[in-house]
């Protein structure tokens, strides 16, 4: 069924790029046409295109399966990192950032009790 169909899209395709060369050689004829010229042999060749693609993928498949699964490498151990240092003297914060940082205690005061 997929031949058949590969078959008839490049007979069709084929009878495009024709009329379209006709179209191209008549006096009202444009680059254009010639473009399609080009073109439609290319479309007609596609559905083929994708038969062997997916004959190949299959096959890959298929070899893939026949070998045997190589084990899994155990995952690396998670890397632990220290927990940063209070600083050795306390750090004046401005009225503004000391603000702030209220307000975020009261957020997280907040998630913590829901």
């Amino acid at each position: 069924m997929i031949v058949a169909t590969s078959v008839v899209s490049l007979a069709l395709c084929c009878g495009l790029a024709w009329w379209q060369w006709d179209r191209f050689t008549s006096a009202t004829g444009t680059f254009q046409n010639l473009g399609y010229v080009l073109q439609w042999p290319l479309f007609g060749l596609f559905p083929a295109f994708m038969f062997w693609r997916i004959k190949k993928l299959r096959e890959r498949e298929e070899e893939a399966a026949g070998q045997p699964e190589q084990p899994e490498q155990p995952a690396p151990a998670p890397v632990r990192v220290p927990a940063p240092r209070p600083a050795a003297a306390p750090v004046e914060e401005d009225d503004e950032l000391a603000a702030y940082n209220r307000y975020l205690r009261e957020l997280n005061a907040r998630d913590q009790q829901s």
